[in-house]
C-alpha cells in the first residue's frame, strides 16, 4: 500500500512539474491557480487514499467535500448551499458505510468482538499511551499476550517481530490525530476490525499473510489518523 501511495504521489508531482515547465517554455498555458484550486489539497490526498487504503468511506467523504467546495468556488452554487450539501453527502456516505459494514463485514467483526470479550479481563495485556508524545515498545523473546494502544496527537510503535506467541491475541488500538505502527512476524495472521472517521487501518505486508499458527485480532478505531500493520522497520 505504501509503495502504491508513493507511486501515485510521484506521478502527481511529475505532472505538476511538467505543467510548470511547459508554461515557462510557452509550450502550453495551463492555469493551475483557478478558482477553488485550494480544494485540490482535499481532493488529491483522498483520491490517493481511495486506491491505497482499505477504508474507502472516509476517502469518499473527503472527495465529496472537496468537489462540493470546488463547485461552490466556481460559483455553481453558493457556499451557504455547499455546507448543506456537504452535510447531506456526509450523512449519506456514512450511512452507506454502516450498511455495508453490517452486511459484509459483520462476520469478521463478530469474530473479533468474541475474542475481545474473552480477553477483556486479561491482566497480562500490555498498555501503551502517547498523548502529544511518542511511545515505543519492542518485544525481544518475550511472550506477547495482547495490548491496548492509544495515540492522541502522538505516535505509538509496537514491534512484535521477535515476540513469542503461545495463543491468539487481541490488540485494541485507538488513535486521534495520531498514528500507530504495529510490526508483526511474517508467520502471524492479522484480522482487522476498523471503525474510523477520516483515517483507517491497513495491513501493509506483502505476500501471503493469510497463513500462520497464531492470529492477532486488531480492533482499530479513531479519527484523523492511521494504524498500519507491517513486517519491516521504519525507512
Amino acid at each position: 500500500m505504501k509503495q502504491a501511495r508513493a507511486i501515485i504521489w510521484g506521478i502527481a508531482i511529475v505532472a505538476l512539474g511538467v505543467i510548470f515547465g511547459g508554461n515557462a517554455l510557452g509550450l502550453f498555458n495551463i492555469n493551475i491557480f483557478f478558482d477553488g484550486w485550494w480544494t485540490l489539497f482535499i481532493i488529491v490526498p483522498c483520491v490517493v487514499s481511495l486506491f491505497t487504503d482499505k477504508e474507502k468511506i472516509s476517502s469518499l467523504i473527503g472527495i465529496a467535500v472537496g468537489v462540493i467546495l470546488l463547485l461552490a468556488a466556481q460559483n455553481v452554487f453558493s457556499f451557504e448551499v455547499a455546507w448543506k450539501v456537504i452535510l447531506a453527502a456526509v450523512l449519506i456516505l456514512a450511512g452507506i458505510g454502516i450498511i455495508f459494514k453490517a452486511t459484509i463485514g459483520n462476520k469478521l467483526d463478530e469474530e473479533i468482538e468474541k475474542k475481545i470479550r474473552e480477553m477483556e479481563d486479561d491482566k497480562t495485556m500490555d498498555a501503551q499511551m502517547a498523548i502529544f508524545s511518542g511511545s515505543d515498545r519492542v518485544y525481544n523473546d518475550e511472550v506477547f499476550s495482547g495490548a491496548n494502544l492509544v495515540a492522541v496527537f502522538g505516535g505509538v510503535d509496537l514491534d512484535l517481530r521477535k515476540a513469542k506467541f503461545n495463543k491468539d491475541t487481541v490488540i485494541k488500538a485507538f488513535c486521534l490525530f495520531g498514528g500507530i505502527d504495529i510490526k508483526v512476524p511474517e508467520d502471524v495472521q492479522v484480522k482487522i476490525k476498523s471503525g474510523f472517521i477520516f483515517g483507517g487501518a491497513s495491513d501493509d505486508r506483502k505476500g501471503d499473510t493469510g497463513k500462520g499458527k497464531y492470529t492477532i485480532y486488531l480492533d482499530a478505531a479513531g479519527g484523523f489518523g492511521g494504524i498500519s500493520v507491517s513486517d519491516k522497520g521504519k525507512k
